[in-house]
């Protein structure tokens, strides 16, 4: 087939959206036809039990989208560049086209994905989309990687990203479409058992939902977001970590809502915008330095005695049964809805890394499992931010009082009173779906008392210490 007319297959993966889509945009642009596919490969494959569930959920969204559109998704399973293979074999394609990931996993198939096409004389190119900036275009004037926030921060407040993209107005479809998979078959949300029901009705799902997310966000909330995002009780932040880590809204079309709120005076977009270039700085960090997802950034830490077992006070942060009312509701929230609030984040890690002593990959690794929201750069940046291990991370002196947080944070206690039912009269129902939510393994009702604490935050601290300074890790 002439190359001029020969089809562009477009690989969608972490980008499951048509609008501000650079590469449906470069594939529509050539006027050839397009033919858009997701592969179930080893990576997605391996996903945790509820972002595998997502995922499945989005790709199902994203492929109603562009039935509507006059388009049709094509699924297909197997290695990424074999797959490919077969696909231009069958259709005659002339170029494989897709948006760019920055895990190393994912850097490493691309990359031979892209040598295996260009050997088959196909056009092979990747774009942009997922980040507001490439990770190599932010350095410091000596040309090294940023280390810390705040210089990143005002490294790139001043740039202008690119405006974000209008969705394609026509999507060229081929004289005749390839077979594929149905996705029922691939059966992404087995694991998730009796826990989809309980989560599905909070998942706010695809393209068009985030845009509604985002719209409400900006109308009702960024304004007073400065404040209002540290208050699990309230509806006070944009809740789009869902949406952006499938990439069903791009961070260019976040961070111009955010420049417009705040040339409009809602002194909160700022704030919003940081958080933003918070999750750019994650994926900054992952790209230059992987290890950052595997072992400890701070390598200095690699000798510090974590806990490494699956022992009782484990077991019971992951029931959240410590005992301890924020870091018990936090982590039943995240059982009910896919996600949890980020000061919830702080605490639960906090609580686990220090007053537990635990290593942060039993958190990181369970966070793999159980959030819907997550994304690989920023849930590690995050743990080991918390842990004292990571960049920019807390010092080691800071082991947050989760007591002493709810009284700053939730001094009502809406917020536990909400996800924890054990002891009350009448229960609020989220609290009651948790036990609905969780493994029926754990033996859990909400007739049972409500735990004594596992280990006391005085007690905790008093370790942790004892601890950091008798090796001097973190802070010296």
């Amino acid at each position: 087939m002439d190359s001029a007319t020969s089809p562009v297959i477009l690989w969608y993966r972490r980008d499951l959206r048509l609008g501000d889509h650079p590469a449906l945009t470069a594939a529509c642009a050539t006027g050839r036809p397009v033919i858009p596919v997701f592969i179930l490969d080893d990576l997605a494959g391996c996903l945790g039990v509820a972002p595998k569930w997502r995922l499945g959920l989005g790709v199902e969204a994203l492929a109603q989208a562009l039935a509507a559109a006059g388009s049709r998704l094509i699924l297909r399973r197997g290695q990424a560049a074999e797959a490919l293979a077969a696909l231009v074999a069958e259709t005659g394609a002339g170029a494989v086209f897709w948006s760019r990931l920055y895990d190393p996993d994912s850097v490493a198939r691309d990359t031979d994905v892209k040598a295996a096409l260009k050997a088959r004389g196909v056009e092979a190119r990747s774009f942009g989309g997922h980040l507001l900036f490439e990770p190599w275009t932010v350095e410091t004037k000596t040309g090294a990687p940023y280390k810390v926030y705040t210089p990143f921060w005002n490294a790139v407040r001043g740039r202008v990203p690119d405006a974000p993209l209008p969705r394609p107005g026509r999507i060229s479809a081929p004289d005749r479409w390839p077979g594929g998979e149905d996705i029922a078959d691939w059966a992404m949300g087995a694991a998730m058992n009796r826990g989809a029901e309980i989560v599905r009705p909070h998942v706010r799902l695809g393209e068009e939902a985030a845009v509604e997310r985002l719209g409400d966000f900006i109308d009702r909330i960024v304004a007073g977001y400065d404040t209002s995002r540290d208050l699990p009780a309230v509806d006070g932040t944009s809740g789009l970590s869902e949406n952006l880590a499938l990439g069903e809204i791009s961070p260019h079309v976040a961070w111009s809502a955010g420049r417009r709120a705040l040339e409009e005076g809602k002194a909160g977009a700022e704030t919003f915008l940081k958080e933003l270039v918070w999750r750019e700085f994650a994926y900054h960090l992952m790209w230059h330095t992987p290890r950052l997802l595997t072992g400890n950034w701070r390598e200095e830490w690699d000798a510090f005695p974590w806990n490494t077992d699956e022992t009782a006070h484990v077991t019971a942060w992951k029931q959240g049964r410590t005992g301890i009312r924020f870091v018990d509701a936090a982590m039943r929230e995240m059982y009910v809805t896919g996600r949890m609030h980020n000061r919830g984040r702080m605490i639960v890690a906090s609580y686990l890394t220090k007053h537990l002593l635990t290593h942060w990959k039993i958190g990181l690794d369970w966070f793999a499992d159980c959030l819907i929201d997550w994304d690989p750069a920023s849930n590690a940046m995050g743990w080991q931010w918390a842990a004292g291990s990571g960049p920019d991370a807390a010092p080691y002196f800071r082991v947050f009082n989760p007591v002493t947080q709810l009284d700053r944070f939730d001094p009502k206690r809406a917020y536990v009173n909400r996800w924890i039912a054990e002891d009350r009269r009448n229960p609020d129902p989220l609290a009651l779906r948790y036990f609905d939510a969780v493994p029926r393994s754990w033996g859990l009702t909400p007739g049972m008392a409500y735990p004594v604490p596992v280990v006391s935050p005085e007690d905790g601290r008093k370790r942790a210490l004892s601890a950091y300074e008798n090796r001097n890790f973190g802070g010296k």
